[in-house]
């Protein structure tokens, strides 16, 4: 049972990273609507931004289910046991330059946050192979996502 706590706190510190990158993703779409008249229209970015919040939603409920079956409480707010680094929580008041391509910069910098954060929960050695097989299938999206912000980021610099 002790060891399914620690799988539990690894789980819960991966949901709460989701829940900060829903957070910055949605203060990127408050940033981008704020600035509107300079960025020209940019609801390509949003719909991007709005797809990554669901993304994060569908793999948090997706943990959650795991948290329950090991006997865990998939809590709102978790203490965070420091194993995983929330760069993404940093992310949430990081918008400085307000332009597309710094938003799109912190973005970035948020999903490298993830993806290191999924891949230290894969290298623990006393995650289950079935957890772990979901992780890498959640890690895979995010590397994704990551692939996808990063040429949104590219594409605006040669557009200046």
């Amino acid at each position: 049972m002790e060891s399914n706590k620690a799988i539990i706190e690894t789980l819960n510190d991966l949901v709460q990273i989701n829940n900060d990158r829903i957070k910055g993703f949605e203060n990127a779409i408050k940033e981008l609507n704020e600035n509107t008249d300079e960025l020209n229209d940019r609801s390509d970015l949003v719909t991007v931004f709005n797809n990554k919040i669901l993304e994060s939603q569908q793999l948090k409920s997706t943990l959650a289910g795991e948290i329950q079956v090991l006997g865990g409480d998939a809590s709102q707010d978790s203490s965070v046991s420091g194993t995983i680094h929330r760069t993404w929580l940093e992310v949430k008041a990081a918008f400085t330059g307000h332009s597309e391509k710094s938003i799109l910069e912190e973005c970035e910098f948020g999903e490298d946050a993830i993806k290191k954060a999924y891949q230290t929960a894969i290298d623990d050695e006393t995650m289950p192979a079935y957890i772990r097989d979901i992780l890498n299938d959640q890690k895979s999206i995010i590397d994704q996502s990551h692939d996808e912000i990063k040429a949104l980021r590219d594409s605006v610099e040669q557009h200046h």
